[in-house]
């Protein structure tokens, strides 16, 4: 079953259950996964259905932070709500220390002229891609880089 036909399965279910914020939210993954259908011209892959669920979490981290600024909690408490929601579809990420394990390993491969961040990144992101957040990611590089 694909995510999107999960996601379609759980919009029957809120629909039920009468839960309007979840109802709302994965009404929006749906749209969004039809705009890119459109855009693509085709039907998307299952990483470009994750992909399209993941910038939708980024969304909606960027609003929380923006709200929060502004001091609307009311709208916080909403997006923050979203965001958990459809964090649900996405793969486990991988924590800090995980993510650590992998750089101290690529930095061990690297000659000690090339370790800088770029060539970090470079090395470490395609297997993480989809498993880490890449602020994450940039920020375990950094200390790493440091402590050398």
């Amino acid at each position: 079953m694909s995510l999107r036909d999960t996601i379609t399965a759980d919009l029957k279910e809120a629909m039920k259950a009468r839960d309007q914020v979840r109802l709302d939210t994965l009404r929006s993954a749906i749209s969004a996964f039809s705009y890119r259908r459109i855009e693509a011209g085709r039907e998307l892959s299952e990483d470009e259905q994750t992909e399209t669920v993941r910038k939708l979490v980024k969304q909606r981290n960027d609003s929380i932070v923006e709200f929060g600024k502004a001091g609307r909690t009311d709208l916080v408490d909403k997006e923050t709500r979203e965001r958990d929601i459809l964090a649900a579809y996405l793969p486990q990420q991988k924590t800090a220390e995980e993510i650590r394990s992998i750089v101290r390993e690529a930095l061990g491969a690297m000659a000690p002229d090339q370790r800088n961040q770029g060539a970090v990144m470079k090395a470490v992101l395609p297997g993480l891609r989809g498993s880490a957040d890449g602020g994450l990611v940039r920020t375990v590089v950094l200390e790493e880089l440091a402590a050398l």
